[in-house]
This record gives C-alpha cells, structure tokens and sequence, in this order.
C-alpha cells in the first residue's frame, strides 16, 4: 500500500517443521544464540516511487518501488503515461503539492541500488514493471523498455538476487484510464492479460516467481471510496469499488493461467493487505459485530475467492460466478502494517458503519500512519496458514524520518515470524518497504519509508541506522544478542530472558 518498499527475505535454516532444529538456531533464552537465521533481499514496485527488503526463509541458506527485499516506486524517471502522474499535476492531489519527478531514478540508474543491497547481503527483490512503459499506446509494445527490465532483472541476477516481479502496482496507462480502468470487466481482463502475456513471454527467462495484482482492495477502496485520495478521485460509491476489486480478482485468475501456460513451473500469487481489526470497546456487542464484518469484508474476501471459488456476501452482489478463481494461487503475499480498532457508527454506510480508531496511548509512526503492532503479523499468518500454501511477507516497514522507531520495529517483526516458523507456518520470506524514501503516492515525498534517506532532488542515499541492522542480520543470518545489544538495547530483556 506504501510507496517504500523495504522486503527482508528471512531463511530460517528449517531442517524439516516436525524435527528438531539446532538448540543455536532456536533458543531465544540463551543470550548468545540466534534468534533466527534468514537471508535478505530487496522490494521495488512499477512507480519507483518506495523500496522494500525481502527476507526468503528456505532450507538453504515496481517501476514506483520498494525494497528489504527493497522495493522502489513503479514510475520511474519522469514517466508521464500513467493516470497518477496526470493526477499528480493537479494542486491539492498530492500533500504539499509535491511532483514525484524522477522519484528514485530507476529507469536511469537502478543498479546503484542493486550494489546497495549485494553490499548489504540481500538476496532477494521485488519489483514493479510499469504497464504504461512496456504498451505506452494501445496494443503497441515497446522493446526498449522491454529491454530495459531484462537488463535489470539479469543485473540482479548477476549480483544474486533473485527477482519477485509485480505486474500491477496501482498505475494504469492513460489510454487505459480512459477506457474506464478497471470499472469494465470485458474492457480491462482481457488487456490486462494481453499485457501479462507479453510481458511474461519476454521476460520469463529471468523470472519465474510473479505477483500479479499488489493490493486490489486497497486500489479499489482509495481510489472509489476514499472520496478522491486516489485517480480517478470521484466521490466516494460503494458499488462501483465492489465491481472494480471483483475485476481485478477476475485478471488475477486470468493472469494465473496465462503465466502458467507460458511457463509450467511458474510460482504466481498476490500481495494482499491484511490489517489486524479489533473493536475499540471489546465487550460492546455493536463493535464487535463491525469489527467482524470489517475483518470478513477486508481481509477475508480476497482469500474466499481465489481460495474457494466464492465472493462472499458483500463482494457477491450481482457478480458473475467466481469458481474459476478458486486455486489461482501457488503462494500468498501479506502486506501488513497494523492495527486498526473499529467502532459502530450508523453514520458511516461507506465504510460498512464502522468508524477507525487508534488504541488510546498505543505507539503511532510520523503522521499517524499508524500502530506499531508486531503482534498483528502474527495473527495475519495464523490466518493464512489454514490454507496451506507458501507465504512470503511482500511489504512491512513504517514511516520513520529520525529513524528511532524502525530498528526496533524490525527487529520485533522479524521475531513475530520466527515465532511463525516454529509453529510450521510456510513463511518463505520478508519483504520490507523500503530500502529507500520513495514518493508515497498521495503523501507526497513527506512519509520517510527507507533504510536509506533520499534527497530527491539530488539523489543522494544516505544510510540510517537502520540500514546498518539489517546488513548485520543479513551478513550474520540470524538476529543474535549482540547485534541486538548494538542496535537495539532496550530489546535485550524481551528478545534473550
């Protein structure tokens, strides 16, 4: 959902989940033994606009994106082709009226950031590949930019980091905005499959793990509910967000079996943004049944359909049938940032009358953006264990411009999926957002994601400290007491009693 991407990949040496592993690779009592073990890797979406960080936990060891795995922001380089950055001209769309230029300079210069994050250790990346940059005009493919993102996916090759491409990450091409977007279902799934097939076809050499769609409900809701935080930006109308989140699980499916196709041993899956719902007054039945609804609503229908082949109450309204979305899915990707608390509000139909709150004293990141919560990424991969498919954590990170808050949010993230690990969970890696400030779409340049800070004008990196655990955890392939006594001391008593 945020423009920094900053993906961790964790590997935690598993030796098999019903085994025992090693006492050093598990016991968080000792002070001297890793908490856990992973390898890292970096985040980028279509815009170049955030970077994630990607920690894979395995047996061994977007053009506007993100990176940790880092990810950078998915419209790269001045690119004016796609409905935000027409969006963005406007005065009052974006806080301080801020222009996201030539936001991280990927299309130029991505392979500085590629050093970055071998330098760090990181051995994974997701990226965004911008559909209005690969078919700038209807039907018309560009083998420049084609070219250009085989270049960058071989240069992490080379540097041995493996690729996580996304194929949407919130931009459209203006020919197809104009066309109505993703309100359409004949217009939009069958050219968006279009897109994914060349796309596929002319990079699948270099790629085989692929996110198809990064947030659908997050897409829908900003941009068809929010009441104009996102292009189109009309007024806020329920049905139209319900038909275009259904439309975009319709050329998800449609997209699964294209890739698959194209090429058999393919792994496609989603990012989906999951949040930690509870209700602000616990015993007050009202909110408890909002809350309910809300978490069924937000969190579950996504998994319905394309698990189950079922749309659910709310999504189901006059919809077509959804049985061919059921097992397009060989791994699941959670976005996850925090905690929301509901309350009854009978004068909010709009958001299901349930109004947000945040939990009274509870520790918030810059601008409110929102609770840190670990404890919420814990019950998010509850959720998603009962479907026994691969997980991999494809954004997590927080804004942090003085950078006081982020190493310890990693650090207790990180310990939420070990704990995961331990209980079986098929977490496969952890992506965090982001290796460097990007443009956070309608925040503006204002909300600082990276482990690395960007001057934007001049594009200098300048490390936090933050920056400096994470190369530690990557290089060392564990969170041990002594980086935690370095990084983190006021930790030492939670993590090591």
């Amino acid at each position: 959902m945020k423009s920094n991407f900053i993906r961790i990949a964790l590997l935690v040496t598993l030796l098999a989940c019903v085994a025992t592993l090693r006492a050093a690779e598990v016991t968080v009592a000792a002070p001297d033994s890793p908490m856990l073990s992973f390898a890292l890797g970096k985040l980028e979406t279509a815009l170049q606009r955030q970077s994630d960080t990607l920690n894979r936990i395995t047996n061994q060891a977007s053009d506007q994106g993100a990176e940790i795995v880092v990810t950078v922001d998915p419209k790269m380089m001045n690119n004016t082709n796609n409905q935000w950055w027409d969006w963005e001209q406007s005065d009052g769309h974006v806080i301080n009226n801020d222009r996201s230029g030539v936001a991280c300079n990927w299309w130029e210069d991505a392979e500085r950031d590629f050093d970055l994050m071998a330098n760090m250790g990181l051995n994974a990346h997701r990226l965004s590949v911008e559909w209005s940059r690969i078919e700038p005009e209807e039907g018309h493919f560009d083998s420049a930019a084609i070219d250009r993102y085989r270049h960058m996916l071989l240069s992490l090759r080379q540097r041995g980091i493996e690729p996580m491409v996304t194929l949407h990450h919130f931009t459209n091409p203006l020919w197809l905005e104009q066309r109505g977007g993703w309100e359409t279902q004949d217009v939009v799934v069958p050219l968006f499959n279009r897109f994914v097939e060349k796309t596929v076809g002319a990079l699948g050499d270099l790629c085989d793990l692929w996110c198809t769609i990064n947030e659908p409900n997050i897409y829908a809701i900003m941009a068809y509910l929010s009441g104009g935080r996102m292009p189109p930006g009309r007024p806020a109308h329920l049905d139209t967000t319900i038909i275009v989140l259904r439309n975009m699980l319709l050329a998800h499916g449609a997209a699964y079996e294209t890739i698959h196709r194209i090429q058999p041993r393919a792994r496609v899956g989603i990012a989906h943004h999951m949040r930690a719902f509870e209700a602000l007054r616990r015993y007050h039945v009202p909110d408890l049944l909002i809350t309910r609804l809300q978490d069924s609503v937000f969190n579950d229908s996504i998994l319905s359909a394309l698990f189950h082949g079922r749309w659910g109450l709310v999504l189901g309204r006059g919809a077509p049938s959804a049985r061919a979305l059921k097992g397009t899915l060989d791994w699941v990707g959670l976005n996850y940032y925090t905690r929301q608390r509901t309350a009854f509000d009978r004068f909010s139909p709009g958001t299901l009358y349930g109004s947000i709150h945040n939990t009274p004293g509870a520790e918030m990141s810059d601008f409110e953006y929102g609770e840190i919560f670990p404890d919420g990424l814990m019950r998010m991969l509850h959720k998603l264990a009962r479907y026994k498919l691969p997980i991999y954590i494809t954004e997590n990170g927080l804004p942090d411009a003085d950078d006081d808050q982020r190493p310890a949010f990693l650090v207790t993230h990180l310990r939420e999926i070990w704990k995961a690990v331990q209980y079986c969970f098929q977490v496969q890696g952890y992506y965090h957002w982001t290796l460097v400030d990007n443009f956070e779409w309608s925040e503006g340049w204002r909300m600082k994601f990276g482990l690395f800070e960007l001057d934007h004008l001049t594009q200098a990196r300048i490390p936090r400290r933050s920056a400096a655990l994470y190369q530690a955890i990557a290089k060392t392939n564990a969170i041990t007491s002594d980086i935690v006594k370095a990084h983190t001391p006021e930790l030492m008593q939670t993590l090591f009693r």
